[in-house]
């Protein structure tokens, strides 16, 4: 009998190492078929996932109720387990460089609790190579076993988009690889137990590890096009927007708009592939000029809304910016990498006076990861400037004669980074409206 049917038949568990964005999904998608265990060393995290509430935001609090999932930080737990599947993060470093930390100490646990007949998977971001070359040499001395005979590993790169409600786990396309036929079949079958759209098998685990690195490669690339569209435009005094939307007009255009790259996946993957390449001795052109451009655009917003300050006759040491948003991206209470704090130490540098305000994210964590406090909408009251700068739902309601209200005088500086608000309308009302 396969270890994917033991595991069908609830004769052997799988294990989630990572309980996150990624990783909760995963279990508690995984817990509806089958037995599952899943760890996470964060102990305030597995209290609230224990209390009921999804701090992620992914599945929703119901989901964590109900789910069977075993939910812990007792490593040990996962001696249980017999299919291991790793979904920590990869960070960089502050160099750029990656940050295999995480990924280390997650398979320094598997390893650890690791028994004969098992299969590891990760579904952390890395560049080709890691899984055969950094991973499975720590397996192999924490658990005193052997690779191709004891244990098998494989890897299948995570594609959840955070935030987003329609292109869930169970609906997008799973890539899939195993170190072996055997092992891939048996990684592709306990995958196709939850994943609806189903698995592409590829190649060689280097395929499955390249695979996903260059999908956010390729749209961090494009994103940074426009971008560089975005200020040629805005030194020509025409409306990107109004330019993307006429171009669109034509079948094989494609729908990218400039904006802010952060969080733990476009902004972070392509410095993986970039550093690996360099390893090579190839030094990279498209991809790290995309970075660059991409990495500017905090400063950019920040220099265009002193811009605009100056034209309202602001003195802009002790001005009052109010910042709308400091997720990584809208509808999701994710901080990590957040391009919104390039904005505001940009704007601290003037000696602006900063107030931001996000119904999603964590004051916690938010004070944790940068010293910041969050606001409430009460406190946001004679202000120079408003910078909407993530669209989240709750802010899209907020009309332009709602946000009149939070200025102190006739000249309102209005920075609308993504575009939210009708322009027209805007200048129409007299705002010094500005928009990437």
């Amino acid at each position: 009998m396969s270890l994917y049917e033991k595991i069908r038949n609830k004769e052997e568990k799988i294990s989630v190492v990572g309980l996150g964005y990624v990783g909760l999904p995963l279990a508690v998608a995984f817990a509806k078929k089958v037995d599952v265990i899943g760890l996470d060393y964060n102990k305030p995290k597995i209290e609230k996932y224990h209390q009921g509430i999804d701090v992620t935001n992914e599945v929703g609090d119901k989901a964590v109720q109900e789910t069977t999932a075993i939910l812990t930080t007792d490593e040990n737990k996962i001696k249980e387990a017999k299919f291991h599947i790793v979904a920590v993060p990869t960070p960089i470093n502050g160099d750029k460089t990656p940050n295999l930390t995480p990924v280390i100490s997650a398979t320094t646990t598997v390893g650890r609790n690791l028994t004969k007949g098992s299969i590891v998977v990760f579904e952390s971001t890395v560049y080709p190579g890691v899984t055969e070359d950094i991973c499975v040499p720590i397996l192999e001395e924490e658990s005193g076993l052997r690779y191709g005979e004891d244990f098998k590993v494989g890897y299948s790169p995570e594609r959840i988009n955070p935030g987003d409600k329609v292109n869930t786990l169970e609906k997008i396309v799973k890539i899939v690889s195993g170190m072996d036929e055997e092992s891939l079949e048996d990684i592709a079958k306990v995958y196709e137990l939850i994943i609806e759209a189903g698995v592409h098998r590829a190649e060689s685990i280097k395929v499955a590890e390249a695979a996903k690195v260059i999908e956010n490669s390729q749209r961090d690339i494009n994103i940074a096009f426009m971008n560089e569209l975005s200020q040629v435009f805005n030194m020509m005094d025409i409306d990107t927007n109004a330019v993307l939307k006429a171009a669109g007009t034509k079948w094989n255009f494609l729908n990218f708009t400039p904006g802010l790259v952060g969080g733990h996946c476009i902004g972070v993957d392509p410095y993986y592939f970039i550093y690996k390449a360099e390893q090579l001795g190839y030094h990279s052109q498209i991809i790290l000029s995309g970075r660059k451009i991409n990495d500017y655009m905090g400063k950019y917003v920040a220099e265009n809304t002193v811009k605009k300050l100056i034209k309202a006759d602001k003195q802009i040491k002790g001005s009052k910016v109010v910042i709308f948003g400091i997720t990584f991206k809208e509808n999701c209470p994710d901080v990590r990498n957040t391009k919104v704090i390039d904005i505001i130490n940009e704007l601290k540098e003037y000696g602006v006076d900063i107030i931001i305000v996000d119904p999603l994210a964590d004051p916690e964590e938010v004070w944790e990861e940068y010293g910041l406090k969050l606001h409430s909408m009460e406190d946001i009251k004679d202000m120079d400037a408003v910078i909407l700068a993530v669209p989240h739902t709750e802010f899209k309601s907020i009309s332009l004669d709602e946000i009149k209200k939070f200025y102190w005088n006739h000249k309102p500086v209005l920075i609308d980074v993504k575009g939210m608000l009708d322009r027209k309308k805007a200048e129409e009302m007299n705002y010094l409206y500005w928009r990437l």
